[in-house]
């Protein structure tokens, strides 16, 4: 008996040598001095908190940068190749739309939303969800962004007298609120409402799914499900879903009243949920479960990414003092000493400020790396050929630190560089991706 599973144990290596002998001949060509174990890959450095596992990708985008272009990185024995060169992400992001499979973990959260659905079902979603970003649309949210703005200038207002604060949990609570009111049409009051829990949920799922992604130990499902952190994320999912169905329930009957001219106080906003239900044909469109998915995308894709992007341009602003007069003076020709609230027509005239939060989205990008498969073998104009089954690694924060594009001062913090002159290479800013499946 033990020679039979000695036997299987055998088989199974064997069959997996065979399945990534390419693989291995494709990482033989790329250079990478950060040490990887056997069996760990490089998934030993993504011990820690949320901080370390942050430092570990800056790392790997300098080693990156360092040798041309390109390294490797294994986790476990999924291999990745790390690209922060603009000419070769512009061919992968261009031609290789499917997502790795390290993506099903968040997946789990968001089931076929969107950002994360296989090729096949993404051309579909996409185009329901294309039509809703409108122009019309978004301006007519800019003025829930400017109430929900005000309350989040008086919550600062209340701690700008005690001293230094961390501003975070404030930008958090008012992404929230902001996407909910224009994404789902409710107000969660997160600003004004200590430990919300449809914030805390969604947070401990996104912390759960970031630990997961780059700890191999922590992906089969068998051994997954036997570990507290499974229960604790099916129970904030089913919080999150269950708060969300309410919600699609409630709009397909508004929606059904303002057709029939029941509701005579309905809003002359129409919510991105709203949208959607009338985008992807009403009650023979999405099912209740498709709508949740989609609106779960939204609520993922604004939320946190906008509040680590407002962070870190509000850290910028308070440690270049000189950047922070220019943007108050620019505030001062559009709107003089009046508090009224912002337009989507002023928004054209902050040209400086519109610079400086590219700026901090170059240093600072909310999203630093994304994951894509390769399903075709395809060759790179740096000469490598990246063969079916490599995943690919797209370092936004090392191609936008790349100095072969972004010059000497490529870790200085420059908004000028914005206005002074084009980008060189138009995958050289990719905070929001590149190519046809980049952020809406």
């Amino acid at each position: 008996m033990l020679w039979l599973v000695l036997l299987v144990i055998t088989l199974g290596f064997a069959y997996r040598w065979y399945k990534i002998r390419r693989i291995l001949q494709v990482a033989r060509q790329i250079k990478c001095d950060i040490k990887a174990y056997p069996l760990l890959g490089h998934a030993y450095l993504f011990i820690g908190d949320g901080e370390s596992r942050m430092r570990t990708f800056e790392r790997l985008g300098r080693e990156a940068i360092k040798n041309g272009g390109l390294t490797n990185m294994w986790l476990g024995d999924n291999y990745f190749t790390v690209v922060v060169d603009p000419v070769d992400l512009e061919v992968i992001l261009k031609s290789s739309l499917e997502k790795d499979d390290v993506m099903r973990f968040p997946r789990n959260l968001v089931g076929g939303g969107t950002i994360l659905a296989p090729v096949s079902l993404w051309r579909l979603r996409r185009k329901v969800l294309a039509p809703t970003f409108s122009p019309k649309n978004l301006n007519n949210f800019v003025r829930i962004f400017s109430r929900q703005s005000s309350v989040l200038a008086e919550q600062l207002q209340t701690e700008a007298d005690s001293g230094p604060f961390s501003v975070w949990k404030y930008l958090t609570s008012y992404t929230m609120d902001s996407v909910c009111e224009t994404a789902l049409g409710v107000n969660v009051n997160a600003q004004k409402t200590e430990d919300e829990p449809f914030l805390k949920a969604f947070e401990k799922c996104c912390i759960l799914i970031a630990e997961r992604m780059v700890q191999p130990w922590l992906h089969p499902d068998a051994v997954y499900k036997l570990l507290p952190y499974h229960e604790a994320f099916e129970s904030s999912k089913k919080l999150i879903y269950d708060f969300i169905e309410k919600i699609v329930k409630s709009q397909r009957i508004t929606i059904k009243e303002n057709k029939d001219g029941v509701n005579k106080n309905s809003s002359d906003i129409e919510t991105f949920l709203e949208l959607l239900i009338e985008g992807s044909g009403g009650d023979q469109g999405y099912s209740d479960l498709e709508l949740q998915e989609e609106t779960l995308v939204l609520v993922l894709a604004g939320t946190d990414t906008s509040a680590v992007g407002a962070s870190f341009t509000v850290s910028m602003l308070a440690r270049y003092p000189a950047v922070q007069e220019q943007v108050y003076k620019e505030l001062v020709e559009v709107f003089g000493d009046s508090d009224r609230p912002v337009t989507a027509e002023d928004l054209p005239q902050l040209k400086y400020l519109d610079a400086v939060v590219r700026e901090s989205l170059r240093l600072y990008p909310p999203v630093p790396v994304v994951a894509r498969k390769i399903v075709k073998d395809l060759e790179l104009p740096s000469g490598i050929t990246l063969v079916q089954g490599c995943g690919v690694l797209v370092h936004i924060w090392g191609t936008q630190r790349n100095p072969r594009y972004w010059g000497e001062d490529a870790e200085q913090f420059r908004p000028e560089r914005f206005l002074d002159a084009p980008l060189q290479h138009p995958a050289a800013f990719i905070a929001f991706s590149h190519g046809p499946r980049n952020c809406l």
